[in-house]
Protein backbone atom coordinates (compact mmCIF):
# COMPACT_ATOMS: atom_id res chain seq x y z
CA UNK A 1 0.00 0.00 0.00
CA UNK A 2 1.31 3.45 -0.92
CA UNK A 3 1.90 5.86 1.91
CA UNK A 4 2.48 9.58 1.11
CA UNK A 5 4.69 11.28 3.68
CA UNK A 6 5.84 14.80 4.42
CA UNK A 7 8.01 16.03 1.62
CA UNK A 8 11.25 16.86 3.40
CA UNK A 9 12.82 17.27 0.00
CA UNK A 10 10.58 20.24 -0.71
CA UNK A 11 11.22 21.98 2.61
CA UNK A 12 14.81 23.18 1.93
CA UNK A 13 13.53 24.97 -1.17
CA UNK A 14 10.96 26.78 1.00
CA UNK A 15 13.55 27.65 3.65
CA UNK A 16 15.82 29.29 1.10
CA UNK A 17 13.08 31.28 -0.60
CA UNK A 18 11.28 32.48 2.54
CA UNK A 19 14.41 34.09 3.95
CA UNK A 20 14.59 36.34 0.88
CA UNK A 21 11.05 37.19 -0.19
CA UNK A 22 10.56 39.36 -3.25
CA UNK A 23 9.76 42.92 -2.27
CA UNK A 24 7.06 43.48 -4.84
CA UNK A 25 3.45 42.46 -5.57
CA UNK A 26 4.09 42.42 -9.30
CA UNK A 27 6.47 39.51 -9.78
CA UNK A 28 8.14 39.64 -13.17
CA UNK A 29 9.96 36.72 -14.77
CA UNK A 30 12.61 37.62 -17.29
CA UNK A 31 13.98 34.38 -18.64
CA UNK A 32 14.58 32.61 -15.31
CA UNK A 33 15.93 29.10 -15.80
CA UNK A 34 14.60 26.02 -14.07
CA UNK A 35 16.94 24.55 -11.45
CA UNK A 36 17.14 20.84 -10.72
CA UNK A 37 15.95 19.85 -7.24
CA UNK A 38 15.86 16.09 -6.73
CA UNK A 39 13.82 14.62 -9.55
CA UNK A 40 12.10 17.96 -10.31
CA UNK A 41 13.05 21.22 -12.02
CA UNK A 42 11.88 24.31 -10.16
CA UNK A 43 11.53 28.11 -10.47
CA UNK A 44 10.37 30.04 -7.40
CA UNK A 45 7.57 32.35 -8.57
CA UNK A 46 6.98 34.31 -5.36
CA UNK A 47 5.99 34.21 -1.68
CA UNK A 48 3.76 36.76 0.02
CA UNK A 49 1.48 37.15 2.99
CA UNK A 50 -2.05 37.81 1.74
CA UNK A 51 -5.12 38.78 3.74
CA UNK A 52 -8.51 37.40 2.82
CA UNK A 53 -11.38 39.81 2.26
CA UNK A 54 -14.28 37.44 1.59
CA UNK A 55 -17.40 36.82 3.60
CA UNK A 56 -18.62 34.36 0.98
CA UNK A 57 -15.92 31.82 0.00
CA UNK A 58 -18.18 30.34 -2.70
CA UNK A 59 -17.68 33.47 -4.79
CA UNK A 60 -14.64 32.55 -6.89
CA UNK A 61 -14.55 35.50 -9.28
CA UNK A 62 -11.73 37.92 -8.49
CA UNK A 63 -13.00 41.49 -8.40
CA UNK A 64 -11.66 44.89 -7.43
CA UNK A 65 -10.97 45.04 -3.69
CA UNK A 66 -10.55 41.30 -3.36
CA UNK A 67 -7.37 39.36 -2.63
CA UNK A 68 -5.99 37.33 -5.51
CA UNK A 69 -3.00 36.03 -7.45
CA UNK A 70 -3.31 36.74 -11.16
CA UNK A 71 -1.27 35.13 -13.95
CA UNK A 72 -0.59 37.34 -16.95
CA UNK A 73 1.19 36.11 -20.07
CA UNK A 74 3.29 33.53 -18.23
CA UNK A 75 5.25 31.92 -21.06
CA UNK A 76 7.65 28.98 -21.11
CA UNK A 77 10.31 28.96 -23.79
CA UNK A 78 12.63 26.16 -24.94
CA UNK A 79 15.58 26.33 -27.37
CA UNK A 80 14.85 25.72 -31.05
CA UNK A 81 17.16 22.69 -31.19
CA UNK A 82 15.15 21.06 -28.38
CA UNK A 83 11.75 21.75 -30.00
CA UNK A 84 11.28 18.38 -31.64
CA UNK A 85 9.00 16.49 -29.26
CA UNK A 86 5.85 16.83 -27.16
CA UNK A 87 6.76 17.43 -23.54
CA UNK A 88 5.29 16.51 -20.21
CA UNK A 89 3.31 19.14 -18.33
CA UNK A 90 4.92 22.26 -16.87
CA UNK A 91 2.87 23.04 -13.76
CA UNK A 92 2.24 26.11 -11.63
CA UNK A 93 1.79 25.12 -7.98
CA UNK A 94 0.17 27.58 -5.56
CA UNK A 95 -0.21 26.63 -1.89
CA UNK A 96 -0.52 28.17 1.56
CA UNK A 97 2.42 27.55 3.87
CA UNK A 98 0.40 25.34 6.23
CA UNK A 99 -0.25 23.00 3.28
CA UNK A 100 3.43 22.57 2.40
CA UNK A 101 3.35 18.92 3.42
CA UNK A 102 0.76 18.18 0.74
CA UNK A 103 3.37 18.63 -2.00
CA UNK A 104 5.55 15.62 -2.79
CA UNK A 105 5.75 12.29 -1.01
CA UNK A 106 7.20 8.78 -1.06
CA UNK A 107 6.11 5.16 -1.37
CA UNK A 108 6.85 2.54 1.30
CA UNK A 109 9.22 4.91 3.11
CA UNK A 110 11.51 5.14 0.09
CA UNK A 111 13.19 8.14 -1.43
CA UNK A 112 11.05 11.24 -1.24
CA UNK A 113 10.22 13.00 -4.47
CA UNK A 114 8.22 15.88 -5.92
CA UNK A 115 7.60 14.30 -9.33
CA UNK A 116 5.56 11.14 -9.81
CA UNK A 117 7.76 8.21 -10.85
CA UNK A 118 6.84 5.23 -13.02
CA UNK A 119 6.51 2.96 -9.98
CA UNK A 120 4.14 5.37 -8.26
CA UNK A 121 2.13 5.78 -11.45
CA UNK A 122 1.64 2.02 -11.67
CA UNK A 123 0.07 2.12 -8.22
CA UNK A 124 -2.45 4.62 -9.56
CA UNK A 125 -1.85 7.36 -7.02
CA UNK A 126 -0.45 9.93 -9.45
CA UNK A 127 0.31 10.53 -13.12
CA UNK A 128 3.87 9.99 -14.27
CA UNK A 129 5.69 13.21 -15.03
CA UNK A 130 3.41 15.37 -12.86
CA UNK A 131 3.78 16.83 -9.37
CA UNK A 132 2.74 14.62 -6.47
CA UNK A 133 0.15 16.31 -4.27
CA UNK A 134 -2.87 15.59 -2.15
CA UNK A 135 -5.76 17.88 -1.19
CA UNK A 136 -5.50 19.95 1.97
CA UNK A 137 -7.42 18.58 4.95
CA UNK A 138 -8.81 22.05 5.73
CA UNK A 139 -9.66 23.08 2.17
CA UNK A 140 -10.02 20.29 -0.41
CA UNK A 141 -9.70 22.84 -3.26
CA UNK A 142 -6.11 23.57 -2.29
CA UNK A 143 -3.30 23.46 -3.32
CA UNK A 144 -3.90 24.84 -6.83
CA UNK A 145 -2.14 23.06 -9.71
CA UNK A 146 -2.47 23.78 -13.41
CA UNK A 147 -0.11 23.59 -16.34
CA UNK A 148 0.62 23.37 -20.03
CA UNK A 149 2.75 21.21 -22.35
CA UNK A 150 4.76 21.74 -25.52
CA UNK A 151 3.20 20.13 -28.58
CA UNK A 152 5.39 18.85 -31.39
CA UNK A 153 7.96 21.44 -32.42
CA UNK A 154 6.49 24.36 -30.44
CA UNK A 155 9.14 26.62 -28.94
CA UNK A 156 6.71 28.56 -26.75
CA UNK A 157 3.92 27.48 -24.41
CA UNK A 158 1.77 30.08 -22.65
CA UNK A 159 -0.40 29.60 -19.57
CA UNK A 160 -3.95 30.81 -19.87
CA UNK A 161 -4.47 34.04 -17.93
CA UNK A 162 -6.36 33.40 -14.72
CA UNK A 163 -6.93 34.71 -11.21
CA UNK A 164 -6.86 32.69 -8.02
CA UNK A 165 -9.01 34.17 -5.27
CA UNK A 166 -7.60 34.04 -1.77
CA UNK A 167 -10.23 32.99 0.73
CA UNK A 168 -7.95 32.43 3.70
CA UNK A 169 -5.33 34.70 5.25
CA UNK A 170 -1.89 33.13 5.01
CA UNK A 171 1.57 33.01 3.47
CA UNK A 172 1.13 31.89 -0.15
CA UNK A 173 3.81 30.44 -2.38
CA UNK A 174 4.12 29.90 -6.11
CA UNK A 175 6.45 27.46 -7.86
CA UNK A 176 6.77 26.52 -11.51
CA UNK A 177 7.73 22.84 -11.70
CA UNK A 178 8.32 20.33 -14.49
CA UNK A 179 9.53 16.75 -14.41
CA UNK A 180 10.76 16.29 -17.99
CA UNK A 181 14.51 15.66 -18.14
CA UNK A 182 14.43 16.38 -21.89
CA UNK A 183 13.36 20.00 -21.35
CA UNK A 184 16.84 21.47 -21.13
CA UNK A 185 17.45 25.22 -20.76
CA UNK A 186 13.74 25.89 -20.24
CA UNK A 187 12.99 29.48 -19.18
CA UNK A 188 9.92 31.32 -17.90
CA UNK A 189 8.74 34.84 -18.81
CA UNK A 190 5.75 37.01 -17.90
CA UNK A 191 4.41 38.15 -14.55
CA UNK A 192 2.06 37.39 -11.70
CA UNK A 193 0.18 40.04 -9.71
CA UNK A 194 -0.44 39.52 -5.99
CA UNK A 195 -3.05 41.75 -4.38
CA UNK A 196 -4.27 42.32 -0.83
CA UNK A 197 -7.68 43.84 0.00
CA UNK A 198 -6.24 47.32 0.53
CA UNK A 199 -3.68 47.38 -2.25
CA UNK A 200 -0.62 45.73 -3.71
CA UNK A 201 1.68 45.93 -0.70
CA UNK A 202 2.71 42.45 0.51
CA UNK A 203 0.88 41.60 3.70
CA UNK A 204 4.02 41.62 5.85
CA UNK A 205 4.88 45.14 4.62
CA UNK A 206 1.41 46.70 4.66
CA UNK A 207 1.57 47.78 8.36
CA UNK A 208 4.81 49.67 7.66
CA UNK A 209 2.98 52.24 5.54
CA UNK A 210 0.83 53.30 8.50
CA UNK A 211 3.85 53.05 10.80
CA UNK A 212 5.89 55.49 8.72
CA UNK A 213 2.87 57.77 8.60
CA UNK A 214 2.80 57.87 12.40
CA UNK A 215 6.58 58.30 12.56
CA UNK A 216 6.34 61.24 10.16
CA UNK A 217 3.80 62.83 12.50
CA UNK A 218 6.05 62.14 15.51
CA UNK A 219 9.00 63.82 13.81
CA UNK A 220 6.82 66.80 12.92
CA UNK A 221 5.81 67.19 16.59
CA UNK A 222 9.44 66.90 17.70
CA UNK A 223 10.46 69.35 14.98
CA UNK A 224 7.86 71.90 16.09
CA UNK A 225 9.16 71.71 19.67
CA UNK A 226 12.81 71.94 18.66
CA UNK A 227 12.51 74.62 15.96
CA UNK A 228 10.31 76.81 18.18
CA UNK A 229 12.95 76.67 20.92
CA UNK A 230 15.66 77.21 18.34
CA UNK A 231 13.96 80.34 16.97
CA UNK A 232 13.19 81.66 20.45
CA UNK A 233 16.76 81.35 21.79
CA UNK A 234 18.72 81.60 18.56
CA UNK A 235 21.30 83.88 20.19
CA UNK A 236 22.16 81.13 22.69
CA UNK A 237 22.69 78.35 20.13
CA UNK A 238 26.01 76.48 20.18
CA UNK A 239 27.39 74.00 17.57
CA UNK A 240 26.00 70.81 19.12
CA UNK A 241 22.44 72.14 18.84
CA UNK A 242 22.98 72.85 15.12
CA UNK A 243 23.98 69.20 14.69
CA UNK A 244 20.81 68.04 16.45
CA UNK A 245 18.77 70.29 14.14
CA UNK A 246 20.36 68.54 11.15
CA UNK A 247 19.46 65.08 12.48
CA UNK A 248 15.82 66.08 13.09
CA UNK A 249 15.56 67.48 9.55
CA UNK A 250 17.03 64.30 8.05
CA UNK A 251 14.66 62.18 10.14
CA UNK A 252 11.61 64.12 8.94
CA UNK A 253 12.67 63.68 5.31
CA UNK A 254 13.44 59.98 5.77
CA UNK A 255 10.08 59.13 7.38
CA UNK A 256 8.14 61.11 4.77
CA UNK A 257 10.00 59.44 1.89
CA UNK A 258 9.44 55.95 3.30
CA UNK A 259 5.73 56.70 3.66
CA UNK A 260 5.43 57.91 0.06
CA UNK A 261 7.51 54.93 -1.08
CA UNK A 262 5.09 52.44 0.49
CA UNK A 263 2.04 54.45 -0.60
CA UNK A 264 3.18 54.38 -4.24
CA UNK A 265 4.12 50.72 -3.92
CA UNK A 266 0.66 49.95 -2.54
CA UNK A 267 -1.03 51.85 -5.37
CA UNK A 268 0.89 50.44 -8.34
CA UNK A 269 2.31 47.14 -7.16
CA UNK A 270 5.78 48.18 -8.34
CA UNK A 271 8.24 49.78 -5.97
CA UNK A 272 9.26 53.27 -7.21
CA UNK A 273 13.01 53.15 -7.68
CA UNK A 274 13.57 56.91 -7.34
CA UNK A 275 11.68 57.41 -4.07
CA UNK A 276 13.15 54.22 -2.60
CA UNK A 277 16.68 55.34 -3.47
CA UNK A 278 16.14 58.73 -1.82
CA UNK A 279 14.53 57.20 1.28
CA UNK A 280 17.34 54.67 1.68
CA UNK A 281 19.99 57.36 1.14
CA UNK A 282 18.45 59.83 3.61
CA UNK A 283 18.16 57.04 6.16
CA UNK A 284 21.83 56.13 5.70
CA UNK A 285 22.90 59.78 5.96
CA UNK A 286 20.83 60.24 9.12
CA UNK A 287 22.33 57.17 10.80
CA UNK A 288 25.86 58.16 9.81
CA UNK A 289 25.44 61.73 11.05
CA UNK A 290 23.82 60.47 14.27
CA UNK A 291 26.71 58.11 15.02
CA UNK A 292 29.27 60.85 14.34
CA UNK A 293 27.42 63.40 16.49
CA UNK A 294 27.08 60.97 19.41
CA UNK A 295 30.77 60.14 19.13
CA UNK A 296 31.72 63.84 19.00
CA UNK A 297 29.54 64.61 22.03
CA UNK A 298 31.12 61.70 23.89
CA UNK A 299 34.52 63.25 23.18
CA UNK A 300 33.25 66.55 24.58
CA UNK A 301 33.03 68.48 21.31
CA UNK A 302 31.13 71.77 21.62
CA UNK A 303 30.74 71.29 25.37
CA UNK A 304 34.19 70.83 26.86
CA UNK A 305 36.43 71.17 23.80
CA UNK A 306 36.16 73.43 20.72
CA UNK A 307 37.56 70.94 18.17
CA UNK A 308 38.47 67.27 17.89
CA UNK A 309 42.00 68.15 16.90
CA UNK A 310 43.91 65.23 15.43
CA UNK A 311 40.91 62.89 15.87
CA UNK A 312 38.89 64.69 13.20
CA UNK A 313 40.34 62.69 10.31
CA UNK A 314 39.77 59.39 12.14
CA UNK A 315 36.14 60.24 12.89
CA UNK A 316 35.51 61.30 9.28
CA UNK A 317 37.14 58.13 7.97
CA UNK A 318 35.02 55.92 10.23
CA UNK A 319 31.86 57.82 9.25
CA UNK A 320 32.62 57.56 5.52
CA UNK A 321 33.24 53.81 5.80
CA UNK A 322 29.99 53.33 7.71
CA UNK A 323 28.08 55.39 5.14
CA UNK A 324 29.36 53.34 2.20
CA UNK A 325 28.66 49.99 3.88
CA UNK A 326 25.18 51.04 5.03
CA UNK A 327 24.25 52.61 1.69
CA UNK A 328 25.10 49.43 -0.22
CA UNK A 329 23.07 47.34 2.23
CA UNK A 330 20.03 49.66 2.15
CA UNK A 331 19.99 49.98 -1.64
CA UNK A 332 20.31 46.23 -2.20
CA UNK A 333 17.66 45.37 0.39
CA UNK A 334 15.10 47.97 -0.65
CA UNK A 335 15.74 48.86 -4.28
CA UNK A 336 16.98 45.52 -5.62
CA UNK A 337 15.11 42.21 -5.43
CA UNK A 338 15.90 40.64 -2.08
CA UNK A 339 15.26 37.14 -3.44
CA UNK A 340 18.24 37.52 -5.78
CA UNK A 341 20.59 37.40 -2.80
CA UNK A 342 21.86 34.16 -1.35
CA UNK A 343 22.35 33.83 2.40
CA UNK A 344 26.12 34.29 2.09
CA UNK A 345 25.70 37.37 -0.11
CA UNK A 346 23.40 39.09 2.39
CA UNK A 347 25.68 38.15 5.28
CA UNK A 348 28.55 39.72 3.35
CA UNK A 349 26.64 43.03 3.32
CA UNK A 350 25.25 42.93 6.88
CA UNK A 351 28.46 41.88 8.64
CA UNK A 352 30.53 45.03 7.87
CA UNK A 353 27.72 47.29 9.11
CA UNK A 354 27.38 45.27 12.32
CA UNK A 355 31.15 45.46 12.94
CA UNK A 356 31.18 49.23 12.37
CA UNK A 357 28.20 49.64 14.74
CA UNK A 358 30.10 47.74 17.42
CA UNK A 359 33.22 49.87 16.84
CA UNK A 360 31.19 53.07 17.18
CA UNK A 361 29.69 51.84 20.47
CA UNK A 362 33.10 50.87 21.85
CA UNK A 363 34.67 54.20 20.92
CA UNK A 364 31.68 56.17 22.26
CA UNK A 365 31.71 54.58 25.70
CA UNK A 366 35.49 54.78 25.95
CA UNK A 367 35.32 58.48 25.11
CA UNK A 368 32.45 59.05 27.53
CA UNK A 369 34.41 57.42 30.33
CA UNK A 370 37.39 59.70 29.73
CA UNK A 371 35.18 62.81 29.49
CA UNK A 372 33.25 61.96 32.67
CA UNK A 373 36.47 61.40 34.58
CA UNK A 374 37.80 64.78 33.53
CA UNK A 375 34.57 66.58 34.34
CA UNK A 376 34.49 64.96 37.75
CA UNK A 377 38.15 65.78 38.42
CA UNK A 378 37.48 69.44 37.61
CA UNK A 379 34.21 69.42 39.60
CA UNK A 380 32.21 70.87 36.69
CA UNK A 381 28.93 69.60 38.12
CA UNK A 382 26.54 71.23 35.65
CA UNK A 383 28.13 69.59 32.64
CA UNK A 384 28.87 66.41 34.58
CA UNK A 385 25.19 66.00 35.41
CA UNK A 386 24.06 66.29 31.80
CA UNK A 387 26.79 63.91 30.62
CA UNK A 388 25.76 61.33 33.21
CA UNK A 389 22.18 61.49 31.98
CA UNK A 390 23.41 61.17 28.40
CA UNK A 391 25.55 58.15 29.35
CA UNK A 392 22.63 56.47 31.13
CA UNK A 393 20.38 56.99 28.08
CA UNK A 394 23.00 55.45 25.78
CA UNK A 395 23.54 52.53 28.16
CA UNK A 396 19.81 51.80 28.28
CA UNK A 397 19.61 52.01 24.46
CA UNK A 398 22.50 49.56 24.05
CA UNK A 399 21.05 47.09 26.59
CA UNK A 400 17.62 47.23 24.91
CA UNK A 401 19.27 46.80 21.50
CA UNK A 402 21.15 43.69 22.61
CA UNK A 403 17.95 42.24 24.08
CA UNK A 404 16.03 42.96 20.88
CA UNK A 405 18.75 41.39 18.72
CA UNK A 406 18.45 38.22 20.81
CA UNK A 407 14.67 38.28 20.35
CA UNK A 408 15.07 38.87 16.61
CA UNK A 409 17.37 35.85 16.30
CA UNK A 410 14.90 33.75 18.30
CA UNK A 411 12.04 34.99 16.12
CA UNK A 412 13.79 34.08 12.87
CA UNK A 413 15.10 30.73 14.08
CA UNK A 414 11.61 29.70 15.18
CA UNK A 415 9.86 31.07 12.10
CA UNK A 416 11.69 29.23 9.34
CA UNK A 417 8.74 29.30 6.95
CA UNK A 418 7.65 32.87 7.73
CA UNK A 419 4.40 31.75 9.30
CA UNK A 420 4.57 34.75 11.66
CA UNK A 421 4.63 37.16 8.72
CA UNK A 422 1.88 39.33 10.21
CA UNK A 423 4.25 40.30 13.06
CA UNK A 424 7.43 40.63 10.98
CA UNK A 425 6.99 44.40 10.49
CA UNK A 426 7.60 44.96 14.21
CA UNK A 427 11.30 44.11 13.84
CA UNK A 428 12.32 47.02 11.54
CA UNK A 429 9.79 49.31 13.24
CA UNK A 430 11.39 48.75 16.65
CA UNK A 431 14.76 50.12 15.51
CA UNK A 432 13.11 53.27 14.19
CA UNK A 433 11.27 53.78 17.50
CA UNK A 434 14.44 53.19 19.53
CA UNK A 435 16.45 55.71 17.50
CA UNK A 436 13.64 58.25 17.73
CA UNK A 437 13.40 57.78 21.51
CA UNK A 438 17.12 58.36 21.93
CA UNK A 439 16.88 61.47 19.75
CA UNK A 440 14.07 62.78 21.97
CA UNK A 441 16.23 62.28 25.07
CA UNK A 442 19.09 64.19 23.44
CA UNK A 443 16.70 66.98 22.43
CA UNK A 444 15.49 67.31 26.01
CA UNK A 445 19.03 67.33 27.46
CA UNK A 446 20.36 69.93 25.03
CA UNK A 447 17.20 71.87 24.16
CA UNK A 448 17.82 75.55 23.30
CA UNK A 449 17.12 77.78 26.29
CA UNK A 450 18.29 81.00 27.90
CA UNK A 451 20.90 78.97 29.78
CA UNK A 452 22.17 77.03 26.75
CA UNK A 453 25.61 78.64 26.88
CA UNK A 454 26.15 77.13 30.33
CA UNK A 455 26.61 73.78 28.56
CA UNK A 456 28.82 75.15 25.77
CA UNK A 457 32.60 75.22 25.56
CA UNK A 458 34.36 77.88 27.61
CA UNK A 459 38.02 78.77 26.92
CA UNK A 460 39.28 79.14 30.47
CA UNK A 461 37.60 76.18 32.09
CA UNK A 462 38.28 73.68 29.32
CA UNK A 463 41.76 74.41 28.03
CA UNK A 464 43.02 70.92 28.90
CA UNK A 465 40.37 69.28 26.67
CA UNK A 466 42.00 70.61 23.54
CA UNK A 467 44.56 67.81 23.68
CA UNK A 468 43.98 64.83 21.35
CA UNK A 469 43.65 62.27 24.13
CA UNK A 470 40.21 60.82 23.44
CA UNK A 471 41.10 57.42 22.01
CA UNK A 472 39.97 53.86 22.43
CA UNK A 473 42.27 53.54 25.46
CA UNK A 474 40.76 54.69 28.72
CA UNK A 475 42.88 57.56 30.05
CA UNK A 476 42.99 58.30 33.74
CA UNK A 477 43.03 62.08 34.27
CA UNK A 478 45.87 63.56 36.27
CA UNK A 479 44.98 65.49 39.41
CA UNK A 480 44.47 69.23 38.98
CA UNK A 481 45.59 71.76 41.62
CA UNK A 482 42.18 73.11 42.56
CA UNK A 483 43.50 75.80 44.86
CA UNK A 484 45.24 77.71 42.09
CA UNK A 485 42.28 77.18 39.78
CA UNK A 486 39.85 78.61 42.29
CA UNK A 487 42.09 81.57 43.00
CA UNK A 488 42.28 82.46 39.32
CA UNK A 489 38.54 82.12 38.89
CA UNK A 490 37.68 84.15 41.97
CA UNK A 491 39.89 86.97 40.73
CA UNK A 492 37.75 87.30 37.59
CA UNK A 493 34.08 87.84 38.67
CA UNK A 494 31.95 88.62 35.62
CA UNK A 495 28.30 89.21 34.79
CA UNK A 496 26.79 86.71 32.29
CA UNK A 497 25.60 88.24 29.04
CA UNK A 498 22.26 86.47 29.40
CA UNK A 499 21.60 87.81 32.85
CA UNK A 500 22.98 84.89 34.86
CA UNK A 501 24.68 85.76 38.16
CA UNK A 502 28.45 85.67 38.68
CA UNK A 503 28.02 82.58 40.81
CA UNK A 504 26.41 80.65 37.95
CA UNK A 505 29.33 81.31 35.64
CA UNK A 506 31.84 80.61 38.38
CA UNK A 507 30.21 77.23 38.83
CA UNK A 508 30.99 76.33 35.23
CA UNK A 509 34.59 77.38 35.62
CA UNK A 510 35.41 76.16 39.12
CA UNK A 511 33.17 73.17 39.87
Amino acid sequence: MLKLRDSFFFLPILCFCFVFIVDGSVHEYNGEKFVGKGNAFVVHGGSEGIYSSFANPSNVTATIGDSYIRFEKVTFRRPKEAANFSSKAIQAVVFEIEDRDTIGGSAYGGQRAVCCTADLAKLGVCLEGEVIYRPSTENPNWPKLFGISFNGDDEVATLRSRSIKITKTGMYNLYFIHCDVNLKDLTVEGKTIWKNPNGYLPGRMAPLMNFYGFMSLAFVILGIFWFSQYARFWREIFPLQNCITLVITLGMLEMALWYFDYAEFNESGIRPVGITMWAASFGTIKRTVSWIIILMVSMGYGVVRPTLGGLTSKVIMLGATFFLASEVLEVVENVGAVSDLSGKARLFLVLPVAILDAFFILWIFTSLSATLNKLQARRMTVKLDIYRKFTNALAVAVIVSVGWICYELYFKLNDVYNEQWQNAWIIPAFWQVLCFSLLCVICVLWAPSQNSMRYAYSDEANEDFDKDDTTLTLIKPSPTPMKDFKTAAEARPVQGHNGASNGDLEEDKTE
